[in-house]
């Protein structure tokens, strides 16, 4: 049987799938816990979320999560103190909750830092994402 293109996608997207699982599991700590949590709140807001690990190297290995729709909408970086997310063009994205606390200074990126024991306002990340989605379309069509 021919592999189809949605086939060889589907394949891409089970695969980084996986990898985002691996890494999750790997953690084994509130970091792993806050990354599953984020990952949930990301595919809630967009269900046609696509995931990909970009960046891998001898020194990642696992690479980098990272969620798309029409381009980068976020990218998920565990470190020893703080879980990075950062949103591709979150200058761009309205933030009435303020939840940006990082990389405030660039043109283009935004990210939230989470920290052991940090409550995302899960409503307001949400939003967030649907905005970056949003923003990804208006510039693609």
């Amino acid at each position: 049987m021919a592999e189809t293109d949605s086939d060889a996608t589907m394949g891409v997207e089970a695969t980084a799938s996986q990898l985002i699982d691996s890494r999750i599991a790997a953690l084994g700590d509130w970091r792993g816990e806050t990354l599953r949590r984020i990952r949930e709140l990301i595919r809630e807001a967009d269900p046609d979320v696509v995931e990909t690990v970009k960046w891998r190297k001898p020194s990642n290995p696992s690479g980098v999560p990272v969620w798309e729709h029409e381009g980068i909408l976020c990218t998920g970086e565990t470190y020893r103190a703080y879980v990075k997310l950062t949103f591709a063009n979150g200058a761009s994205l309205d933030d009435p909750a303020g939840l940006f606390n990082s990389s405030l200074e660039g043109n283009t990126r935004r990210a939230i830092d989470l920290r052991e024991g940090d409550q995302v306002d899960e409503a307001a990340f949400k939003a967030l994402v649907r905005g970056a989605v949003a923003l990804n379309l208006s510039r693609r069509h």
